[in-house]
């Protein structure tokens, strides 16, 4: 499915911008690298992997090698992100954690609604949205948070190992049950990302459906 690579969803916006506003804007993610506390409410949000803005200015638009160089009137923004969950769920947590600063970072992109009221913002993201036709993931079964915390086990597990052999058998079965007690909830199996709807599912199942049915089909024998 474009855009999804298990429970991973990949989102890619370009919207246009004037020239002047796109200096300006250069300006605005200055001052955020330079006080990052001000994305205080975006690094709050577990379900996000990575997300970055950048400018690319006209004369920067990537065209195929030998071709001539688009004369652009607008710069425009690129907007880039990696998360957990549906889209809609995304886009409404970037609304309510970070709309001040959703704000600067299209500040007076092209017909850019604000981010509140939400639907506007929403339309405005799904129509200047560039779907991912090949999208890769190294832990397609894994959400951020089961990242973490196969790595807080692997921390636990290491420091076992490590005390193990200065322990004897009763020492070490108290450390290994404390161990244990402190990393039990990071223990859950990792898979397919829950269920966003049940129509979406019911979709999905008739989709693969027919798409083993089309594989399984012995092949036609030539006359």
């Amino acid at each position: 499915m474009s855009n999804v690579a298990g429970k991973a969803y990949c989102l890619n916006v370009v919207t246009p911008t004037t020239r002047w506003h796109a200096w300006v804007k250069s300006l605005i993610f200055i001052a955020v690298r330079a006080f990052p506390q001000l994305m205080a409410g975006l690094r709050g949000l577990s379900i996000i992997h990575f997300a970055r803005w950048a400018i690319i200015r006209g004369h920067q638009w990537p065209v195929p090698k030998g071709a001539k160089k688009p004369n652009l009137y607008y710069n425009y923004t690129l907007f880039c992100s990696n998360f957990n969950g549906t889209w809609g769920q995304y886009i409404d947590a970037f609304s309510d954690g970070i709309p001040y600063m959703l704000d600067l970072a299209w500040f007076k992109d092209y017909r850019y609604p604000s981010s509140i009221p939400l639907e506007p913002f929403r339309r405005y993201i799904r129509h200047n949205q560039i779907n991912t036709e090949y999208y890769y993931n190294a832990t397609p079964g894994a959400a951020q948070r089961d990242i973490v915390a196969s790595l807080r086990v692997l921390r636990a597990v290491r420091a076992l190992a490590d005390i193990q052999k200065d322990l004897d058998p009763v020492s070490f079965r108290k450390e290994y049950i404390r161990t244990f007690a402190y990393i039990q909830n990071d223990l859950g199996s990792m898979g397919p990302g829950a269920v966003p709807s049940l129509p979406t599912e019911e979709a999905h199942i008739i989709r693969q459906a027919a798409i083993d049915k089309r594989w399984a089909a012995p092949p036609k024998q030539e006359p």
